[in-house]
């Protein structure tokens, strides 16, 4: 069971040895934990994982290999069969007939009260007040009422349950999904380079303790304010086909604001043209040519455009190809200008890697990036600040 566990691992992409494995055996023959199935999770998970991003995956597949060891392995309580757990009906509930309702009482006293059930019972149940069914008001089930309970499969209704049989405490760190403003933060920290510049305002700790022994007398020392030295323009796409993406873009916007100082931001509509903003509703009345951007932020920014390259090829590859005015230059021109002046210049695409061949544009813009386009996951946003960082 263990070596399928270790493949299962690794079919999931999560780097499984079998130094790791010999760690976990050792940890089991050395009886570190208790005999009970939740601690062997939290072993395995502790043993095998090193990335947060990777703790969904390793639900799933413990879920998968170790399916039923929490009902059998050192609990000797019966299989719940899965047709148990359908609900058929939900029962609505007075206020007062809620009040009736009494808890059994303590985390112990619930779940030794669920093992004995779970001994006892033979069949499904709906509609109850004692056996693990559904819609009824036992403590133990799914889409019924109780003022504490286990939910065993289903969705929570009254979010009163005191634990989750099989509940995927992690499902939101998948490093596959779309990003958070958490999420989007912990990434870009990997585009980090700290510096100490500016007035000396920040007690000195360290250099005050070494000048004070030096010295004999209190020697107070004073330095500038660590922070991080990166500088960043950040090219962000706006309106039409971006308008899906509004509120994912807004939380990368909230999380650059937040890691980096030396940040500036500008607007543009599908490509990059002569002329970018940054009030949208002044788009047209106040704009800044992108030749001036170009001229006055110097070589040692990092760029980062955010769009979903979504468009007619025209628009990147002719002049008068944009669709809210005539453009002089081709939006290709503009772009190499930009990859030339910035050596580390990224794309983040929202849209699946995996739907990026199918369209013309898409393929275009990547070429004209040299490749550097990644998806707006937290693989992708991993692996796009990695590159920024190689750059110099």
């Amino acid at each position: 069971m263990f070596f399928s566990f270790v493949d299962e691992l690794r079919a999931a992409g999560i780097p499984a040895s079998m130094k790791e494995h010999l760690v976990l055996l050792e940890a089991l023959d050395r009886d570190v934990i208790d005999r009970t199935p939740e601690a062997f999770y939290y072993l395995a998970r502790a043993t095998f994982v090193k990335d947060e991003g990777l703790l969904d995956r390793f639900d799933q597949v413990f879920a998968k290999v170790f399916k039923g060891i929490a009902s059998t392995y050192g609990l000797q309580t019966g299989e719940i069969p899965e047709e148990w757990l359908r609900a058929i009906a939900e029962k609505y509930l007075t206020p007062e007939e809620m009040e009736a309702i009494k808890s059994l009482g303590s985390w112990e006293e619930i779940m030794e009260t669920l093992k004995k059930r779970l001994e006892e019972q033979h069949e499904r149940h709906q509609g109850g007040n004692k056996w693990i069914g559904t819609g009824g008001t036992s403590p133990y089930g799914n889409s019924g009422y109780n003022p504490e309970g286990v939910r065993i499969g289903g969705e929570s209704v009254h979010k009163r349950a005191l634990k989750v049989w099989e509940g995927r405490e992690f499902k939101n760190l998948d490093s596959t999904r779309e990003l958070g403003t958490r999420n989007i933060k912990v990434a870009m920290r990997r585009l980090r380079r700290f510096a100490r510049e500016g007035a000396a305002d920040e007690l000195d700790i360290e250099g005050t303790i070494d000048g004070t022994a030096r010295q004999g007398w209190l020697d107070i020392r004073m330095r500038p304010e660590r922070h991080n030295a990166v500088k960043l323009l950040l090219f962000l796409d706006v309106g039409g086909s971006m308008d899906p993406w509004v509120k994912l873009c807004e939380e990368l916007f909230s999380a650059a604001t937040a890691e980096f100082k030396n940040l500036e931001f500008f607007y543009f509509h599908n490509c990059l043209y002569e002329g970018v903003w940054k009030d949208n509703r002044r788009r047209f009345q106040e704009r800044t040519p992108t030749w001036d951007v170009l001229h006055k932020f110097g070589h040692d920014y990092k760029v980062i455009f955010v769009g979903d390259a979504s468009m007619s090829p025209y628009e990147i590859s002719h002049p008068g190809g944009s669709v809210e005015h005539f453009n002089e230059e081709a939006g290709a021109t503009w772009m190499q200008r930009v990859t030339n002046t910035y050596p580390a210049t990224v794309w983040l695409n929202p849209i699946p890697e995996e739907q990026w061949g199918y369209s013309q544009s898409v393929r275009i813009m990547r070429e004209l990036m040299n490749d550097r386009m990644y998806p707006l996951t937290l693989a992708g946003l991993d692996d796009a600040m990695r590159e920024l960082s190689r750059k110099t």
